[in-house]
């Protein structure tokens, strides 16, 4: 599949409109927002020396299903050069298709997703609205492609324990996570590299998503029945995080393993918050002005069962979480830091949503996607959001999805 590029709009210009609501928005901004003051003039052209694993698939096609199985991982250079699909093969058959998961620490490999589905249940979850898994209707696996050799390893079809994986990630001593779905529910396991001796973690009953290690492998955290939980690596000794909110979402470690952030609030109006790994220091970091919190990954006919959580990343330094959240009549990119300086890093007309936003491994640079010329494409911007640059360029009826910055091998 190849990216057609459509005509640009000049990003360094801003129409006199868009200006004025901009001013007026200002006062909307939650207190202590801070507003990052744009170059004029000419800037220098030097871009980020990294590439960028993300997803693309179709958005105009009747039903969800129908684009989802259009769905395919793609690399781009941080420039906007060189797209080339990953891993092609892994969409050879019929309703077969492959979505970017995230890099190895070595950037050695890419972690992709390969799925199918049977085009009845697509059916039949468009008609109802909601998700229906099963072994019989779906197949979802973690794939480990190599890039420098292009082989792939399907580590989760080794001693198989389940039809529907997801959320891989490296641990220290050779070892993988990962979600498995098993009588319905996710469950956390680990298993070798090599995907052998999966094993499932303690993590009691009830739903588990969103398992995540600490950076030095010794703790994890989750949320259970949507209440986030610390406990050791292998799941003994879980602790609530206890705060007044019902919804706790996406707990992320900051790369130092100071903090725990996670979202908390009501479903659909939550907002970041940090936590100490030992339950202390909990407070409220940032307010998102209103904003579900969910992208629509298509063009019509979208139902709830559908939306893609847009959650926050941290910068590798951990100087900052950047997240999205409603400015006026937009969804803007936003960062804080861990000591609460807030500041707006995009000024986007009404209408227009950024979303998904990630952090190259020096810190310097974000990468994350916007709707503003009337297309889901991906921006690439300094770490302060100035020089915004796309680097896709897709057809309308496509859309960009889930930059991941590779770590150079």
């Amino acid at each position: 599949m190849q990216q057609a590029r459509v005509g640009q709009a000049d990003l360094s210009k801003w129409f006199p409109l868009a200006a004025v609501l901009a001013a007026l928005t200002l006062a909307m901004l939650p207190p202590g927002t801070r507003r990052v003051a744009r170059a004029s003039g000419k800037t220098d052209d030097k871009r980020p020396d990294y590439s960028i694993g993300y997803t693309v698939h179709r958005t105009d096609l009747p039903g969800y299903f129908a684009n989802r199985v259009t769905s395919r991982a793609f690399m781009v250079r941080g420039d906007g050069s060189g797209t080339t699909e990953l891993a092609p093969e892994l969409a050879s058959k019929p309703y077969q298709y492959t979505q970017f998961g995230s890099w190895s620490p070595d950037g050695r490999q890419a972690i992709l997703y390969q799925i199918w589905q049977d085009p009845e249940n697509g059916a039949w979850e468009d008609k109802h609205g909601r998700w229906r898994f099963s072994a019989e209707h779906w197949l979802q696996d973690l794939i480990l492609l190599d890039m420098e050799t292009r082989k792939t390893t399907n580590v989760t079809a080794v001693e198989r324990v389940s039809f529907y994986n997801a959320g891989l990630h490296f641990w220290p001593e050779k070892k993988f996570s990962f979600s498995a779905m098993i009588g319905g529910q996710l469950r956390p396991y680990v298993m070798d590299r090599s995907g052998k001796n999966k094993k499932p973690q303690d993590a009691g009953p009830g739903f588990i998503y969103g398992v995540s290690p600490s950076p030095d492998g010794k703790r994890i955290c989750y949320h259970r029945d949507y209440r986030l939980y610390l406990a050791d690596a292998d799941g003994s000794n879980a602790k609530p995080v206890k705060d007044r909110n019902p919804f706790h979402f996406l707990p992320q470690w900051s790369p130092t393993g100071e903090w725990l952030a996670y979202l908390s609030g009501e479903h659909y109006n939550c907002h970041p918050h940090l936590v100490r790994p030992d339950g202390t220091g909990l407070r409220k970091l940032a307010d998102r002005g209103g904003y579900r919190g969910v992208i629509q990954p298509i063009d019509k006919g979208a139902t709830g069962h559908i939306e893609r959580s847009d959650p926050f990343t941290w910068s590798p330094d951990g100087k900052w979480l950047y997240y999205t959240a409603k400015v006026g009549e937009a969804v803007e990119l936003m960062r804080a830091s861990p000591g609460g300086k807030i500041e707006q890093l995009t000024r986007s007309k009404p209408g227009v949503f950024n979303y998904l936003p990630q952090v190259s491994p020096d810190s310097k640079w974000v990468a994350f996607g916007s709707t503003r010329t009337g297309v889901r494409q991906l921006y690439v911007a300094r770490a302060d959001g100035t020089g915004v640059s796309p680097i896709t360029r897709l057809e309308a009826g496509w859309g960009a999805f889930y930059a991941y910055w590779r770590p150079k091998p």
